[in-house]
């Protein structure tokens, strides 16, 4: 048997066993990703989205209504501060918890599995929870403070002398909370590899534990973090579900997902929906081609 003939078998018989996998990724996200781009460009609602065809009429009307319509700048900024913010305190979160479980202590197992506990959780019941302890009428953390809070239907409040956005300070916080243990993880893993010798010859040297942190531990956990920032944002700049249950995306939390679900089911309007849906993954986009050309290229370099 020749080469090229043993090649073409290898070929064939690679193609085979990955063809189960391009055929649920053609079913399952390229074509539901391609109609919708087709139902962006048309003016599609559910009353006539019987009669849309592949050969419609394609306009940009949509993009043009959904960029004028009042609200679409503020949501995308409350997106913005939301996915920043949040990405942002679970990964320090997550840090901080992952230094302070690092050492072996009794009882080491189920702390660390009870840490677990937020993520894994239903979001329904861990919604429901707060819920429960933020309303102003009959939740505990209203017991602690002088005047009730409605920390989930109050736009705006007064700390200190200065007006602050108390409902999407509180989805923020949920946020964090929530999957701070996703960072935990990954940041507990890389703590766990990292040699013993170098934390030894920091503290022979006589450094204290603040140097040791940064010029022995931060060091060996930036790529670490930067790979978990962009799967955080990724993962909370379309994040819908924890805002919907707490706020409906009333008082001020109203985010570019939950604005796109509104226009899906209170308007009915399918295709400004989807041109809400392409404008959004053009924004991930953009910010991924940024940390790619900005800082997975700088590891590269780093790693050379």
């Amino acid at each position: 048997m020749s080469p090229r003939t043993l090649r073409q078998q290898e070929g064939r018989a690679g193609l085979t066993l990955i063809s189960p996998t391009l055929i649920i990724t053609l079913v399952v996200v390229v074509l539901p990703l391609l109609w919708a781009i087709m139902l962006a460009f048309q003016d599609v609602r559910l009353i006539n989205i019987r009669q849309v065809g592949l050969f419609g009429n394609y306009t940009l009307e949509n993009f043009a209504y959904v960029v004028s319509e009042p609200g679409f700048w503020s949501s995308l900024v409350n997106t913005l501060i939301y996915t920043v913010a949040g990405t942002a305190l679970s990964i320090a979160i997550g840090l901080v918890t992952a230094l302070a479980l690092r050492d072996r202590f009794r009882g080491r197992t189920i702390v660390r599995a009870s840490i677990l506990i937020p993520y894994v959780a239903p979001v329904v019941a861990v919604a429901f929870l707060w819920e429960t302890m933020l309303n102003p009428q009959y939740g505990i953390v209203n017991t602690w403070l002088d005047e009730p809070v409605a920390f989930l239907s109050q736009a705006q409040g007064e700390f200190l002398g200065i007006q602050v956005p108390v409902a999407l300070l509180t989805v923020i916080a949920f946020e964090a909370w929530r999957y701070f243990p996703f960072a935990f993880l990954f940041i507990l893993a890389r703590l766990q590899a990292l040699p013993s010798e170098l934390d030894e010859a920091a503290v022979v040297d006589g450094a204290t534990p603040t140097q040791r942190f940064r010029y022995v531990i931060m060091p060996q956990l930036w790529r670490i973090i930067a790979l978990l920032a962009v799967l955080r944002f990724v993962f909370t700049f379309t994040k819908f579900d924890d805002v919907y249950l707490l706020t409906g995306g009333g008082a001020g939390t109203e985010v570019v997902s939950v604005r796109v679900y509104n226009f899906l089911t209170a308007r009915d309007d399918i295709g400004a929906a989807a041109a809400q849906s392409i404008v959004l993954a053009v924004f991930l986009v953009v910010f991924l081609i940024v940390y790619l050309k900005f800082f997975a290229g700088g590891e590269r370099e780093q790693g050379r």
